[in-house]
């Protein structure tokens, strides 16, 4: 992985969690251990070699846990470490603020837009502002 540079600790999380799938990754591993197919199934739009290269990386920095079964076929199960449980308020501000773009995406798209714009006005509309303050500060 790079180096921080800045030594801003946003830029530390985004070291270890950059990118399009790691944190996605996490998020469904916040619902209890899954087998590598399991992930391939909840995410098919990532690659094999992809989805092995970011369980790796996060398996490094002690965010998942790698359990190899001795069965036959071998069984392996990946799951959050407590570090990684971490994640969760991150992963669900996240959510939030996806709500929210897709909110405001959709709103500008419809004339007239009442209910949409009630859901950015809305809770997680001020959740994913909050969000974007902290990180620009």
């Amino acid at each position: 992985m790079k180096d921080n540079v800045s030594g801003c600790s946003v830029e530390e999380a985004m070291r270890l969690l950059g990118g399009r799938w790691r944190l996605l990754i996490a998020s469904y591993l916040l619902d209890g251990a899954k087998r590598f197919n399991d992930l391939r199934r909840d995410m098919p739009a990532i690659s094999q070699r992809m989805l092995t290269l970011d369980l790796r990386a996060l398996e490094e920095a002690g965010l998942i846990r790698r359990t190899v079964y001795p069965t036959v076929p071998v069984k392996v199960e990946y799951a959050l470490t407590d570090d990684g449980r971490r994640l969760q308020p991150v992963v669900e501000v996240m959510k939030e603020f996806g709500l929210w773009v897709k909110a405001r995406a959709g709103s500008e798209r419809v004339a007239g837009g009442a209910e949409l714009q009630d859901l950015v006005d809305g809770e997680a509309g001020q959740h994913a502002a909050q969000f974007v303050e902290h990180a620009d500060a």
